[in-house]
């Protein structure tokens, strides 16, 4: 007859190393479910509180509005568009471009033009046209040398949320844009060219200025520093003056660094806006041009002449204003343009 130890010796007994093994296994799940987030025990007990109607456990972290949520997957929404902001778009609210009476202000003959606002472009160029903003692609840097829009004052306000947008690849670009993990980690901010609050009147907008063609790589506390300074000031002229031109971008080159885990993108060392104010017979034209780097300075040191902006950036800004009037325009330094526009 068999002693009862040598009987439970034969019996199941979990040793060491297996419960090792199993718990390696567990670990390995949780990674594989929860796709390779650095911390899924986190995520699995958030699940298990949310089913136990306890709510997802959260950390305090400081809220960067300059970080919208990224997309599960580096892919185009093709989500349709809620029939609620089928009617929010520019098309359906008075268009300075063809009712002068939607801001007051008496239109030139010359901004009745078809393309006014934009840049010179030649015919090859990738010209991508959203419905707040249109832009040149540029693929050998992987985001626009300039993105350009009329804004006026209706359109900075509103209940828009830009924390319900996601950066998105923008599927108008044939070639292929930027994608938002080409930014993670880079130590850049993903900034905004046309910035989301220029847009607040249209969710459909707001989630357009979040396609990765309109975004560049500035500084952390560039952009959230001396650049959303410059957005609001802009904001706040547009309401002043019934209406801007704005035309913005980098000033791309070769030799800049890149950053990108499957594309190369440039990071500028140079920003620029260029606004346009048009009341028939007034007009005046202000350029800034801005180091990707923090700053406490006045906005006013950043002021330079338009053709200044031109010539570093070979790009050729309202070329269907009437030549001598371009040229006065282009040419005016910095004390007459800031005595213009930040007078009063």
């Amino acid at each position: 007859m068999r002693s009862p130890q040598k009987y439970m010796r034969r019996g199941f007994r979990l040793r060491g190393n297996t419960l090792v093994l199993l718990f390696v296994f567990f670990l390995i799940g949780l990674f594989l479910h929860y796709g390779g987030r650095t911390q899924p025990v986190v995520a699995f007990w958030n699940d298990i509180r949310r089913i136990v109607g306890l709510g997802p456990s959260t950390t305090r972290q400081e809220r960067n509005p300059y970080k919208a949520p990224e997309p599960t997957e580096d892919v185009a929404s093709d989500r349709p568009e809620p029939e609620s902001e089928a009617s929010d778009d520019r098309r359906d609210a008075p268009e300075p471009a063809e009712k002068g009476t939607a801001t007051g202000n008496v239109r030139f003959d010359f901004e009745k033009q078809v393309d006014f606002l934009l840049p010179a472009f030649r015919p090859d160029d990738a010209i991508i046209r959203h419905d707040g903003y249109v832009l040149r692609y540029r693929e050998a840097y992987e985001q626009a040398d300039w993105v350009a829009y009329p804004l006026l004052a209706y359109e900075i306000t509103g209940d828009a949320d830009r924390d319900r947008e996601q950066f998105q690849p923008d599927p108008l670009v044939e070639t292929g844009s930027a994608l938002p993990s080409d930014y993670t980690r880079s130590g850049y901010d993903r900034g905004h060219l046309a910035p989301a609050g220029d847009f607040k009147f249209s969710q459909r907008m707001t989630r357009e200025s979040f396609y990765m063609s309109n975004i560049s790589p500035q500084a952390p506390q560039f952009n959230r520093g001396i650049w959303r300074e410059l957005e609001e000031l802009v904001r706040k002229w547009a309401v002043r003056d019934n209406g801007l031109y704005v035309i913005t971008g980098p000033v791309l080159k070769s030799g800049l660094p890149t950053i990108g885990r499957q594309n190369e993108v440039s990071v500028p060392e140079q920003y620029y806006k260029v606004l346009l104010y048009c009341n028939k017979p007034d007009i005046r034209m202000i350029g800034f041009l801005l180091r990707n780097e923090p700053s406490d300075q006045s906005l006013r040191s950043f002021v330079v002449p338009v053709d200044q902006i031109e010539r570093i950036t070979g790009i050729d800004f309202f070329p269907k204003l009437p030549d001598d009037l371009e040229r006065r325009l282009e040419s005016q330094g910095r004390d007459e343009t800031t005595a213009a526009w930040f007078s009063y």
